[in-house]
């Protein structure tokens, strides 16, 4: 005994569209539900979903008449659809082909005063010396930053507000005149 598997979501839509590509038809969805599992397979419960997924995605038209709900496809809009589909494809790819021209057009311009040459190389090991030298001059100077004037001058500053702020928390206590009013005895 082998169980019967069931249609993907892809296959269902394709199948639904084949109901409306084939009768050029319209359809309530009651219909539907009655047709869909008759002819293509496709599960009464899922028919509604499947619809609305091809109604969302416009291949399929929808229109409310009054209390129902009519649903329809033509072949002709399919293929409308997929020649201006094609059209902007076309577009996209011919503008893509322009840009990585102008690009590669840009990079033989960019290579023109670039050769490999000796005088070349050797500004280039210039540079990378210079640049090793740099960064050796301010990992040197970071060690001596601790004994700058400025530097030094500043970490002053801020011990004598922190000396003052101390002293003006610690005065309030050590002065005995609030001691006594506050009847303390030392």
């Amino acid at each position: 005994m082998s169980k019967k598997k069931g249609l993907s979501a892809e296959e269902k839509r394709t199948r639904m569209m084949e109901i409306f590509f084939e009768t050029k038809d319209v359809f309530q969805l009651k219909d539907m539900e009655k047709i869909a599992p008759r002819e293509k397979g496709i599960t009464a419960m899922s028919v509604k979903e499947v619809l609305q997924s091809l109604v969302d995605d416009g291949m399929v038209d929808s229109e409310r008449i009054g209390t129902s709900n009519y649903f329809w496809a033509f072949p002709s809009k399919a293929l409308h659809a997929r020649k201006r589909k094609l059209e902007t494809l076309s577009t996209q790819f011919s503008e893509g082909n322009q840009k990585k021209e102008n690009l590669q057009q840009s990079i033989k311009k960019a290579k023109i005063g670039r050769q490999d040459t000796e005088e070349r190389a050797s500004f280039l090991k210039e540079l990378v010396s210079l640049q090793q030298q740099k960064e050796q001059l301010k990992a040197e100077l970071e060690k001596y930053k601790e004994c700058d004037p400025e530097v030094v001058e500043e970490i002053r500053q801020a011990n004598k507000v922190a000396k003052d702020a101390a002293n003006r928390w610690t005065g309030i206590f050590s002065d005995h005149s609030l001691l006594s009013f506050f009847d303390w005895s030392i």
